[in-house]
């Protein structure tokens, strides 16, 4: 699904986004930036030791903001590694928004034309779906109406249910773009 606003791109797309050819990819990451399971752990299977070199001196950044490293072996030349929210911590929807748009400035930042985003903090850290799809197509839309480097934003949804969540949420919000 394709949506233009202001002449750029919001696209939902189902797949790996390991697979993303991108400028960057997002990594739904932990705040110590350790490459683990999920989204992280594919990552670092596909992108060879150089990311999880790089996070390393990083050393970490805290939850609702990203960081960002080279993308070694990936296609994409970038991962931009977002720290959402754990449902129960506190202020989960205000953390969540703060990764998306962290990952969007940085990207932005960069001078770079597009960027794939996973569901951040769906999977083991249990943000609720819509909700999350709410945030993350509401910060995408909000970013595309002003000026920036940034042609393309895409959400790489894994599996049907995202998918379908995500669509619906973008199909109500495409009658406000």
């Amino acid at each position: 699904m394709v949506v233009d606003i202001d002449g750029r791109r919001l696209e939902l797309v189902q797949g790996d986004i390991t697979e993303q050819a991108t400028d960057a990819i997002v990594n739904a990451a932990n705040s110590r930036l350790q490459l683990g399971a999920g989204v992280a752990g594919a990552i670092r299977a596909k992108g060879g030791p150089s990311i999880q070199e790089e996070c390393d001196r990083i050393g970490g950044t805290p939850v609702g903001t990203a960081a960002i490293t080279g993308g070694g072996e990936l296609k994409a030349r970038y991962v931009i590694h977002a720290v959402g929210p754990r449902m129960g911590e506190g202020d989960e929807e205000t953390k969540l928004a703060g990764a998306v748009r962290g990952s969007l400035d940085i990207a932005a930042s960069h001078q770079l034309q597009s960027i794939s985003l996973p569901a951040i903090s769906t999977g083991i850290f249990g943000f609720p779906l819509q909700r999350a799809a709410e945030i993350i197509i509401d910060e995408a839309i909000t970013f595309l109406k002003r000026p920036s480097s940034l042609e393309t934003i895409r959400v790489c949804l894994f599996s049907d249910e995202d998918y379908r969540c995500f669509s619906d949420i973008l199909k109500q919000r495409q009658q406000a773009c």
